[in-house]
């Protein structure tokens, strides 16, 4: 095979937290020289827009970043998406999200560096119909859908039906429970992993022989140590692996999150609940080296240390942090897969 025909892709898993852009009228360049409060004037929709200099910042870090494909979660909308990457990003990627069913209005999607030698094509699961205990099916407040979606990117050199690369990006079910029926959205989120490995299931059924991946924020402990209940059908039906694990990052730089307290300064407690799980296929081509939880970084460049107060929390970028790997040697040319 010649080399033209490999691929190298680097990838970035992102919970962006609340990225919302939304404006009354098209903005110009000029409202980044605005201060904060004209910049929430440019707006009357019901949610805020993200505030400009966690904009600026979030922008630092994916340009610092630099990778071909981000696979976002909590973005406002279409709109939100494609006035970040021409507002902030010189418009360098294509922006990919179908809305799903939010009621925060917050969706999964993706920025893809324009100039790959490859096309895409975005699929959606928003109305795959869970099998959601009795006790929340009679609550009308709940539905039988996902909290937001499970979307699936294909990437493909001529034909969609014959992808190089699956990747399914979700937002599980958050801890909240409005209604006091559900406590921390365990049986919510639960029934939407049946749901994810279903897609998965069936996903792979039809790409046998494709590289895999599963993404996004679980909001719950997926990896290998100490389970939470509802993921641990991950790891006893399917042959995903968790990106941290495979590159047997040290247990305490694996934190996508941290809970800190405004009461004690000893209280933050890091946690990974966000995940990249490749499959058989896809971990053939994994770059160990390269998978890392990145930290945020202070004027000089240095990684800054976790966050001990609320204040400190509140003025990073996002709550979460980004998790970064490369998949080498990616086959853009395939024989057609046959079932």
């Amino acid at each position: 095979m010649n080399r033209s025909e490999n691929i190298n892709l680097k990838f970035c898993l992102f919970n962006v937290e609340n990225l919302f852009l939304l404006f009354d009228e098209p903005p110009s360049d000029s409202v980044l020289k605005l201060d904060e409060i004209q910049w929430q004037k440019l707006s009357t929709a019901l949610s805020d827009n993200k505030p400009l200099k966690k904009l600026h910042a979030l922008a630092k870090v994916i340009l610092d970043i630099h990778a071909d494909i981000y696979m976002f979660c909590e973005v406002g909308g279409a709109e939100s998406l494609n006035h970040f990457n021409r507002l902030f990003l010189n418009s360098e990627f294509s922006t990919c999200l179908i809305e799903g069913n939010s009621d925060r209005n917050i969706d999964v999607g993706f920025l893809i560096r324009k100039g790959l030698p490859f096309y895409f094509d975005l699929q959606t699961n928003k109305n795959h119909r869970l099998e959601v205990p009795e006790k929340l099916a009679r609550n009308n407040a709940v539905t039988q859908l996902f909290s937001r979606d499970v979307t699936e990117l294909r990437l493909f050199e001529k034909c969609t039906e014959n992808p190089f690369l699956l990747c399914l990006l979700t937002h599980l079910k958050s801890t909240r429970d409005p209604h006091n029926i559900d406590p921390n959205g365990s049986l919510k989120r639960t029934a939407e992993v049946k749901g994810l490995v279903e897609i998965y299931q069936d996903l792979k059924l039809k790409n046998p022989k494709t590289p895999i991946l599963v993404c996004g924020d679980f909001n719950g402990n997926a990896s290998l140590q100490k389970t939470d209940p509802e993921f641990k059908i991950i790891y006893e039906v399917l042959d995903l692996k968790d990106i941290l694990e495979l590159a047997q990052v040290e247990k305490e730089a694996r934190s996508t999150f941290y809970q800190v307290s405004n009461i004690s300064l000893t209280r933050t407690e890091g946690k990974q609940i966000d995940f990249c799980f490749l499959n058989t296929e896809a971990q053939k081509h994994l770059q160990i080296p390269s998978v890392q939880v990145y930290r945020y970084k202070d004027e000089f460049g240095s990684p800054l240390p976790p966050p001990k107060t609320l204040a400190e929390k509140q003025g990073h970028p996002s709550d979460h942090y980004p998790v970064i790997f490369k998949l080498e040697n990616l086959s853009l040319t395939k024989e057609e897969q046959k079932i």
